[in-house]
């Protein structure tokens, strides 16, 4: 299990740095998009994106990318082409400019689709903006947290990394999650635990609407779990979508298989067919703070009574530049483990998080 967790933290580390190579230069370009904020300041520089009611942007003469609030800004000026996102699910490719806007009136957004025509649309009903490419590295976003503490009392060690990579076309995208926790201390054996989430989803033409595909991979050595695995096909809903908020849900059907440790005699190998209902919630505080909530219930429908259940949670509080302070709580629970083995693994854990791309 330990050798499992070491491998985790090598393909991580691998994959930042292939990613951070392929995202730097891919995001060079020329710096001639304009901001003009509601002070009457002018800001010429590079638009990065939108999300989280954050504006990132970069300027030659500053080391680093800056965050703008985007209610701040009255007028912005592009000939470069943007991925837009609005409130109702609607997404649209093309140039975005700002007409100029009358006293005492909402500041409106036109954007020149790359069809040739054109949409106007309110600032406030736009939730995310990211430059358009096609260079893969371009469409990649991500996050690292690592953490670790030492007790010397009882010799206690924790260590606990997670990584997440996004990836997005117009209307479909996918994400790769990673969480891996590990807890030594003296007279005790080593407690591990891995959770891994692929996911792939498409927008619908109904907006706000979406299908997703997932396979999920967990190991928790104290509910003697080697490998548990899950396929699920789900739909799911935008039920808020603002620069403040955003609040998923979706549902659907799959198959899990879970591989007991060796220990186990009995129904050590048990397939199971699952519904699966999962939601997340995303809040934000402009250049403050982030709380990231998930909580998957997937009940199986062949044996009556047993629930499975997972529930991730992260609290992000910006220290400088892209580092975060983050708080994360965790957790897996069966509700009928086979020779009444432990049905429960949680914990909790803190360290330093790094983002990078457009998140």
């Amino acid at each position: 299990m330990l050798k499992g967790l070491i491998t985790c933290i090598q393909l991580s580390f691998a994959l930042a740095a292939m990613v951070t190579c392929l995202i730097f230069p891919a995001l060079a370009r020329e710096q001639s998009d304009v901001l003009v904020m509601k002070n009457g300041d002018r800001i010429t520089c590079q638009i990065k994106s939108l999300e989280n009611g954050v504006l990132k942007i970069d300027l030659d003469y500053v080391d680093g990318a800056m965050s703008v609030n985007w209610l701040k800004v009255a007028r912005l000026e592009s000939k470069f082409l943007f991925l837009v996102q609005l409130q109702n699910g609607e997404i649209f490719s093309g140039k975005v400019l700002s007409p100029q806007e009358l006293p005492g009136t909402p500041v409106k957004l036109e954007i020149k689709t790359e069809e040739g025509g054109s949409v106007e649309v309110e600032r406030s009903e736009v939730v995310r903006m990211t430059q358009m490419s096609d260079n893969f590295g371009q469409r990649l976003n991500g996050k690292i947290s690592l953490g670790s503490s030492y007790a010397k009392g009882n010799s206690t060690t924790q260590y606990n990394l997670s990584s997440i990579f996004g990836y997005q076309q117009i209307r479909w995208g996918g994400q790769f999650s990673l969480n891996s926790n590990l807890s030594s201390s003296s007279g005790a054996e080593v407690a591990t635990r891995n959770q891994v989430d692929l996911t792939a989803y498409r927008l619908l033409s109904r907006t706000n609407y979406f299908v997703a595909g997932s396979y999920g991979l967990l190991q928790s050595s104290v509910q003697q779990v080697d490998r548990q695995t899950i396929v699920a096909v789900t739909i799911g809903r935008y039920l808020k979508n603002t620069n403040r908020v955003h609040l998923t849900v979706q549902g659907g059907f799959g198959g899990q298989r879970t591989v007991y440790a060796s220990s186990v005699e009995e129904n050590r190998v048990q397939n199971t067919t699952v519904a699966l209902v999962s939601s997340n919630l995303q809040v934000f505080s402009f250049k403050k703070s982030r709380l990231d909530v998930t909580g998957v219930l997937v009940p199986a429908l062949g044996e009556s009574g047993r629930l499975f259940t997972k529930f991730n949670a992260a609290y992000y509080l910006k220290l400088f530049g892209k580092i975060d302070w983050n708080l994360s709580l965790y957790g897996n629970w069966d509700t009928q483990p086979p020779m009444n083995l432990t049905g429960s693994d949680y914990g909790t854990s803190t360290g330093l998080s790094y983002t990078f791309g457009n998140r």
